[in-house]
Order: C-alpha cells, then sequence, then structure tokens
C-alpha cells in the first residue's frame, strides 16, 4: 500500500463503523484511531454524569483524535480512522491535514436503512455494553438523524465509497477490498 493513505470510515452511529474500520486495518495492516477508542477511557477516568458533561468529553476526545491523526500522518504511515465524522465540522480540518502532508484519502461513507439503524441504536442502548456516560438512551436529539440513515460525506479530495450496511452479510468485503487497494 502507498505509504501515504488516509482511509476515513464514517457515517451515523450504528452503520458498523468501527468493526469495519478494524476490518480494514486488520487486512491492511495499519493504525485504526477511533473515536470511542479514546473516549471510552477518557470517561472512565473523568466519569460524565450527564450529557453536557459527555459532551464535553466528547470535544476534548476530537482535540486528541486529530493530534493523533496528525502525529501519524507527519510519519508519513498509512492509517484507518473512524468516527461519526460530519462534513461542516470536519471537512476543512481532514482536508487541510491530508494537503500538509501528501495523502491520498479513500472515504468510505456507511449508510442504513433508517427503520434499521434505529433498531440498531436503540438494541445497542438497551444492551449495557458502553459506557453510560454515552447517555444513548436520551436519543431524542439525533433520533431523525438515524431515521435518515445517513450523514453526508466530508467535502474533501479523494475516492469515496457508499456502503450500503444496512445488512452485514450481504456486504462484499473482497469487492471492498480491491477498490481500497485499486485506489491508492
Amino acid at each position: 500500500m502507498n505509504n501515504r493513505v488516509l482511509i476515513i470510515v464514517a457515517g451515523p452511529p450504528c452503520t458498523g463503523k468501527t468493526t469495519l474500520a478494524g476490518k480494514i486495518a486488520e487486512k491492511f495492516n495499519l493504525l485504526l484511531l477511533h473515536k470511542d477508542g479514546i473516549k471510552e477511557p477518557l470517561m472512565d477516568s473523568l466519569g460524565a454524569e450527564n450529557r453536557e458533561e459527555s459532551r464535553k468529553i466528547g470535544i476534548a476526545t476530537y482535540k486528541v483524535l486529530y493530534r493523533l491523526f496528525e502525529a501519524v500522518m507527519r510519519t508519513g504511515n498509512s492509517l484507518v480512522i473512524e468516527s461519526n465524522f460530519y462534513a461542516e465540522h470536519d471537512s476543512d480540518q481532514l482536508s487541510s491535514l491530508i494537503r500538509k502532508y501528501g495523502y491520498t484519502a479513500i472515504q468510505i461513507q456507511c449508510r442504513t436503512d433508517g427503520k434499521v439503524l434505529f433498531e440498531r441504536y436503540m438494541e445497542r442502548a438497551n444492551s449495557g455494553d458502553r459506557h453510560p456516560g454515552h447517555f444513548d438512551l436520551q436519543y431524542q436529539h439525533i433520533e431523525s438523524a438515524l431515521m435518515k440513515g445517513y450523514t453526508e460525506p466530508l467535502k474533501i479530495d479523494g475516492q469515496l465509497i457508499d456502503l450500503d450496511t444496512t445488512d452485514f452479510a450481504k456486504i462484499d468485503y473482497e469487492k471492498l477490498y480491491e477498490t481500497i487497494e485499486n485506489a491508492r
């Protein structure tokens, strides 16, 4: 793989981003940096008694995440990054890093049927598997976004792969890996 490839896995919560990003990182032997990999330990250490505290930890998480992105990109190593990135907040910052360090970007935008996505979200929220500091059961502020099933892709240079993750069993990973390999 080219020495300077940034694979971005984005989309709404519960579209399978973290699992997908992990598979890609493993397949291509790349470092994976993802939001919850930072936010969870911060919540373990700092606690989050309410949504406002969780939001503050989320803001700090992104600041740390971007510092890590840049630290790795400065070395010229390819990497996989995953989060629920938003075009209006993240496009400029990621574009700047991509240009500054001469990376090729491959964006995988996950989308899922809205009803399926909402069901997944509720199942995860009720599972007890996530840190309570996420306040997943207080979902009303994102319900309409979940029902939409997708977020707008980042406005960055590079290849965009639109991936339907409604049915995980129907994802053709070999074709996806081939597309990533060919996009370098």
